[in-house]
């Protein structure tokens, strides 16, 4: 199994699809940092280590129902352990049924196959949605 970035980031939309959240977060070094920087009030803009990861992504899959992830480019950068991707995730909000679909950029640093650096730029007002 390759461990470039591209793979990692495949395997981790791959655990996200089969809501394996222990597979997803088990792609994180335990010194990682994810970043939200349009975290809306009250939400964590940095997330410190593999376990703030886990604790973050608790019941994600009891709020988000994730059935496809599509529209997916990735952009290798100058760095070959940075990666951007944009990417759509469909499914259903868990507690109303509503259809879900929530568009991501994402700048990524992996070595060793393992993301380290996770930046996260998403709508926040989709929060609204996934949590009422």
């Amino acid at each position: 199994m390759t461990d470039t970035p591209t793979a990692v980031f495949r395997r981790a939309t791959d655990a996200l699809l089969a809501h394996d959240m222990a597979a997803f977060t088990a792609l994180y070094a335990n010194d990682a940092v994810m970043e939200f920087p349009f975290a809306p009030p009250g939400r964590p803009e940095r997330l410190d280590g593999r376990a703030a990861v886990e604790s973050y992504l608790d019941g994600y899959t009891d709020m988000v129902n994730i059935q496809r992830i599509h529209d997916v480019v990735v952009h290798e950068t100058a760095d070959p352990d940075v990666i951007i991707a944009e990417m759509a995730a469909s499914g259903l909000v868990v507690a109303s049924g509503a259809p879900y679909t929530a568009r991501y950029i994402a700048v990524l640093t992996i070595t060793g196959g393992l993301i380290r650096h996770y930046r996260d730029y998403w709508n926040p007002m989709l929060f609204q949605q996934v949590s009422a």
